[in-house]
């Protein structure tokens, strides 16, 4: 395993670490003893680095965490989020009363004294502007319950205002080859103030596995099914705002990739890491079977500077004007 300063934080987090959304809900079933095999082949590989959210299966993604790093709480990192379980639009959801209550709430699943990381969860662009909640979570930093925080964003004018708050020590960004407009302006902003970039969605939702067909269908509870054009949230969030077909698409154009680097998925996610400003990136899983291959992303080789080249050319002339929603 290799490692990488998360910005100012002083945290050397794992490159390839782990989110938690799939274990927690809206990917499919998973079952415990699955999700807890899976945590641990994690850490005995050297992932260090954990996200969750409060609402990731209403608080199970947390409650997992702390099964599986019990006695481990020094060693392993955790970043948690807040505010999804309110409206993300309205000022009173971000109160220091309601704040604390999650943050609380968050730290007793967790079994944790302190959160490491506490991330404001993709929250609308006017709060980040009034900026009345970065206040809250300094309150919360100097009482001890909240080491670092920083913002999980939606676009690139949000992290840019986010970053504009001397507190925020990280922001979490979708980012992939299907998603590339944040290296352009947004990184470069982020690592002259030393923010950490945590990349989310780095295989955009599953489709830079190359596995996927036209036909193929999800289940009920899957955000790949109810989210598919943005119903339930941020349509970028499902498939990078991608229509599913044009998706599918897509990613057999960049087959490719996988030539010399075993999968489409360690490739993709090794491109991502060729981007210095990327602390780590936080693939999702739901086996043992997807942690190893997600941790193979660390033995693929680098891209040539030729190859960089054609999948920035790719994604200008063929992807970008595909994507939905703000980005």
């Amino acid at each position: 395993m290799r490692y990488r300063e998360l910005g100012s934080t002083g945290l050397k987090v794992s490159e390839v670490s782990f989110g938690t959304w799939a274990i927690g809900g809206s990917w499919g079933k998973v079952g415990e003893k699955e999700a807890l095999d899976a945590l641990a082949r994690a850490m005995d590989a050297g992932v260090n680095f954990f996200d969750t959210a409060d609402v990731y299966g209403d608080g199970r993604a947390e409650r997992l965490l702390q099964q599986a790093t019990k006695g481990r709480e020094d060693e392993i990192h955790i970043a948690t989020k807040f505010s999804r379980q309110g409206d993300v639009t309205d000022p009173a959801t971000f109160k220091e009363d309601k704040v604390r209550a999650w943050c609380e709430d968050s730290l007793r699943r967790l079994g944790r004294e302190a959160i490491d990381l506490y991330q404001i969860h993709c929250p609308a662009t006017d709060i980040l502007r009034r900026g009345d909640v970065f206040g809250v979570l300094d309150k919360l930093k100097q009482e001890g319950k909240v080491r670092h925080y920083g913002v999980s964003v939606e676009t690139v004018e949000e992290g840019l205002i986010s970053i504009g708050y001397p507190g925020v020590e990280a922001l979490q960004v979708i980012f992939n080859i299907f998603r590339q407009k944040p290296a352009t302006e947004l990184f470069p902003a982020a690592e002259k103030r030393n923010v950490g970039i945590l990349v989310r969605l780095p295989l955009a939702s599953g489709l830079l596995t190359g596995k996927f067909k036209v036909s193929d269908t999800f289940d009920p509870d899957d955000h790949r099914n109810f989210n598919a054009n943005g119903a339930a949230f941020n349509v970028g969030e499902t498939f990078a705002g991608l229509p599913f077909a044009k998706g599918v698409e897509l990613a057999d154009k960049l087959r490719w990739i996988a030539e010399g680097r075993g999968t489409m998925a360690r490739a993709s996610m090794r491109w991502i890491l060729a981007h210095p400003e990327v602390s780590c990136v936080i693939p999702g899983f739901k086996s043992v079977a997807q942690v190893d291959d997600n941790l193979g992303t660390l033995d693929a080789a680098d891209f040539s500077k030729e190859e960089m080249e054609r999948i920035s050319r790719f994604y200008d002339e063929e992807v970008k004007d595909h994507i939905r929603g703000p980005y």
